[in-house]
């Protein structure tokens, strides 16, 4: 997570967007996991690279995004990676506590590892996935 210098004013998150890879079975999988889950913060799931991601948040570089999970809080916030899935378990019932221990040193490493061993599984599954984009027959997501 961010890290904020002392007295900086801090944004509240009360909805968060998850641009996720629509082509990727792994990433389709997770996606239809966290609208399973009971969310204390609402989740939208919108497929990276698409139309209405391109309309919603222009600034971004949305070619990374197919690469690389981006959060996009409602304030602008702005999470990638490692932060990005903290950030999705922080906004469910369940796992808030574990996104909490996540976020802090002791956490991190074991945070990173996952991210890293998803990103490993994603790409010995669909070969394709070393362009950013996995290989998944188009009608998927």
């Amino acid at each position: 997570m961010t890290v904020m210098a002392p007295g900086t004013p801090v944004t509240p998150v009360t909805r968060l967007t998850v641009l996720y890879d629509a082509q990727c079975p792994l990433c389709v999988h997770v996606r239809a996991w966290l609208l399973r889950q009971h969310q204390l913060v609402p989740i939208e799931l919108v497929p990276a690279g698409s139309q209405e991601a391109r309309r919603r948040f222009p600034g971004l570089d949305h070619d990374a995004t197919l690469a690389e999970i981006t959060v996009v809080g409602d304030a602008g916030q702005i999470y990638r990676g490692t932060s990005a899935w903290i950030v999705c378990l922080w906004a469910l019932a369940e796992h808030r506590p574990r996104a909490h221990w996540l976020a802090t040193p002791a956490g991190a490493p074991f945070a990173r590892a996952c991210v890293l061993a998803a990103a490993k599984w994603r790409e010995a599954t669909a070969p394709s996935c070393a362009d950013g984009r996995c290989g998944a027959p188009a009608g998927h997501g």
